[in-house]
């Protein structure tokens, strides 16, 4: 049975794990990397662009170093990030120049798409590289960032990476067949299709199994599912171990893993980066008719419902709006810095503190 796509597949985005990169030795697991870039050059061939989300960097340089086990400390995963991107990226290259193609490196973290200036200078970037017929691979800057280390195997960054380029389809690739239904603890049959992420589904989301090779797993994949479906882009999570797996998927369009539905009311681009990448700066406290105003949605945040405020936020930035039992209702673009609100004499006039146009409710 052939799987239906809401659009043509022009442009997709594959984010592969350390698991299926490295041998449990923490060595490049060859077979796989050979195997993951022909397919690549497969969809290259069909027209279809590509862009790879790539793990792997850690892990491998940890194997270089001779290192069994991942130290907790982070400038040790710094140091081995560095030494394992410099061979992850080698392998790659060395690959797709046999089967006459060309990668190129990126290494984003996170402030890449929170600032919007940046988050433009990469999109015009990938963009670029997509019409040259380069296959950009894409990692997070383990080096000097956090965040993959803490959080996850680049599976958030490889949902901004999607909605970030437009893309039709993000696949995600582990070492399972996809999400499971969970009954009394157990795994029992498998999810084909979801359309709505339910505390069901959230529910039967697990870890990671291998701590020293994967730190995602698929609470992880789900929480990236959410970002790229809110941005109009699909994403299927199956086990890149199958044979030719993507090829499967993309051109032969067969239903392997767990398709999850892109949103039926996606968000605007603005209100996506509000919602899903800018870090807040800060958390102003709303009064009870301002949090009557906005749960109806359609009015804009004004000053006199501010009761206080955390944080030093400035004009601009992104903050959370809280109810005054400190539940999140609301994340907005804010028109006044700390400075300013605290120098206003009249905190009573009807001054827009967010204005609707950016603000997103994020109340359940």
């Amino acid at each position: 049975m052939e799987r239906k796509f809401p659009r043509k597949i022009k442009r997709v985005v594959i984010k592969v794990g350390s698991s299926l990169l490295a041998t449990h030795l923490m060595k490049p697991h060859e077979a796989s990397l050979k195997s993951l870039v022909g397919q690549i050059c497969a969809l290259r061939a069909k027209g279809i662009e590509v862009v790879l989300v790539s793990s792997g960097a850690v892990v491998l340089g940890l194997g270089e170093m001779g290192e069994r086990v991942r130290p907790s400390d982070t400038p040790s995963l710094q140091a081995a990030a560095a030494i394992g991107q410099a061979l992850l990226m080698r392998l790659y290259g060395d690959y797709f120049k046999s089967l006459q193609s060309t990668c190129a490196q990126i290494l984003l973290t996170w402030d890449d798409f929170a600032d919007r200036g940046r988050f433009n200078n990469a999109r015009n970037t990938l963009n670029v590289l997509l019409e040259r017929g380069v296959v950009p691979i894409i990692n997070e800057n383990d080096t000097i960032s956090t965040d993959e280390i803490k959080f996850g195997d680049n599976d958030k960054l490889s949902a901004l990476v999607a909605s970030l380029v437009h893309a039709d389809l993000l696949v995600m690739l582990s070492d399972v067949d996809g999400l499971y239904k969970k009954e009394h603890g157990r795994l029992t049959e498998k999810f084909q299709e979801i359309r709505d992420i339910t505390s069901e589904i959230e529910g039967a989301a697990g870890g990671a199994r291998d701590k020293n090779v994967s730190r995602g797993g698929m609470i992880a994949k789900v929480n990236a599912v959410k970002i790229a479906s809110s941005a109009d882009v699909p994403c299927i999570i199956a086990n890149g171990q199958t044979e030719d797996v993507i090829r499967r998927i993309v051109l032969d369009k067969e239903p392997l893993g767990t398709y999850f539905f892109e949103k039926e009311e996606k968000l605007l681009m603005r209100k996506h980066w509000i919602i899903f990448v800018a870090k807040p700066q800060g958390r102003v406290t709303v009064d009870e008719g301002a949090r009557k105003v906005l749960l109806k949605g359609q009015a804009s945040l004004l000053l006199p419902g501010v009761m206080h405020w955390d944080g030093l936020f400035k004009s601009g930035d992104v903050v959370i709006v809280n109810d005054a039992d400190g539940v999140e209702l609301a994340r907005g673009i804010t028109n006044y810095s700390v400075a300013e609100l605290v120098k206003l004499s009249d905190k009573k006039a009807r001054r827009e503190f967010i204005h609707i146009d950016d603000l997103v409710l994020t109340v359940k």
